[in-house]
């Protein structure tokens, strides 16, 4: 069953300003973060977006290419905006990984929150296939090498462990958050993370 969008073509062309291309991205992404990728058909996507399928194909090549384009411009937004109000957030090293889950809380709490997408697309992919893998594994690479700018600081001795241990906790509370709607499952990886800081 393929997500139909709920308004017309006319209306979401003003929900998705800009030039064709971006307006697939913008309904592409709405789309598949809201229905799953697997579920939203290109008539969905270009329905959404005010285009022709011609013009999803001469951009993105396939749903493949478009599904990729998406992910890297959500993985960048995402970058940006999470690095922002990390850098943000006063206090020691220590401090700032342990309140990094209220940024997570802050995201969580967003109406549109439909988890990770990458974790979304590699939960719906073939496990055989390494393009969206790969893609995800570039993306975590560099959140973790923002954790680990805090983590050199927090436990001088083993940084990239901390760095692995907080992503665990990352991971799971996004994921539970996905499931319980409860944007309040940061509060207990904060917690966690408090505790991971105190015994070192």
């Amino acid at each position: 069953m393929t997500a139909e969008p709920a308004t017309t073509a006319a209306d979401n062309i003003a929900h998705y300003p800009g030039a064709a291309r971006e307006r697939l991205l913008l309904a592409a992404s709405d789309l598949f973060c809201r229905y799953g990728i697997n579920a939203t058909g290109v008539d969905a996507i270009v329905a959404a977006a005010g285009t022709a399928k011609t013009t999803l194909y001469k951009a993105f090549g396939s749903k493949e290419g478009l599904i990729e384009a998406v992910l890297e411009r959500e993985g960048s937004t995402w970058r940006e905006w999470f690095s922002a109000e990390v850098d943000a957030l006063p206090g020691s090293a220590s401090d700032r990984l342990v309140h990094l889950f209220d940024v997570l809380k802050k995201w969580f709490a967003e109406e549109n929150f439909y988890g990770c997408p990458f974790i979304n697309a590699v939960g719906e992919h073939d496990k055989e296939d390494d393009r969206i893998r790969l893609l995800t594994l570039k993306h975590k690479k560099i959140v973790l090498g923002k954790i680990t700018e805090l983590a050199r600081d927090a436990r001088p001795d083993d940084p990239d462990g901390l760095t692995h241990e907080l992503n665990l906790l990352i991971d799971g509370a996004i994921v539970a958050a996905l499931i319980t709607r409860d944007p309040n499952v940061a509060d207990h990886g904060r917690n966690a993370a408090a505790r991971l800081m105190a015994n070192g």
